[in-house]
């Protein structure tokens, strides 16, 4: 398996990248009581601002997880392209440092996921039914930007730091 600018994945990485997948639905799963309060935004945001491209692999080992808990859906084929949005995002975005914009890109994604979502249901339902399925979760949307805003605020940084630390390279090397 081979990674960004075409050099082997090591074991380590590998088995990092997995949990890290393994850690976002663990994470969803914890908060699930809470409708539309999620950390998947906030650790894809993390993830990719440190690892890049790589980021993709958690991001799928996540939607790979919620398709064997949950099944399949019209919901899920969304899944496929919803969460490359903030990663696609945070890489382009990686140096930036101020906390502010991170929130500010988390409670857009979260602002914006319904319509992102409503592609699928325009697809499967055409305009009016994606419309109407949007409009419906707007109330949704906003929780989920509320609380994208206040995750990505408080624990960016300090998830970024920790993330950087465990993949920097082991001693010796």
């Amino acid at each position: 398996m081979t990674g960004s600018k075409g050099r082997r994945l090591e074991a380590r990485e590998i088995v990092l990248l997995g949990l890290l997948g393994a850690v976002l639905f663990v994470a969803k799963t914890a908060l699930a009581f809470l409708p539309n309060i999620e950390p998947v935004t906030l650790l894809v945001m993390v993830y990719a601002s440190v690892l890049g491209w790589r980021a993709l692999c958690p991001v799928y080992v996540y939607v790979a997880l919620e398709y064997m808990i949950w099944g399949f859906g019209l919901w899920s084929a969304c899944y496929l392209y919803v969460w490359t949005v903030p990663a696609l995002l945070a890489i382009l975005l990686r140096k930036m440092e101020s906390p502010v914009g991170w929130a500010v890109l988390g409670g857009a994604f979260g602002l914006c996921f319904g319509a992102l979502c409503a592609l699928v249901y325009w697809i499967s339902g055409g305009w009016q039914f994606a419309l109407a399925w949007w409009f419906q979760g707007i109330p949704f949307d906003l929780i989920h930007c509320a609380g994208n805003f206040v995750m990505a605020l408080v624990l960016f940084q300090p998830c970024r730091r920790v993330l950087a630390r465990l993949t920097a390279a082991p001693a010796g090397r």
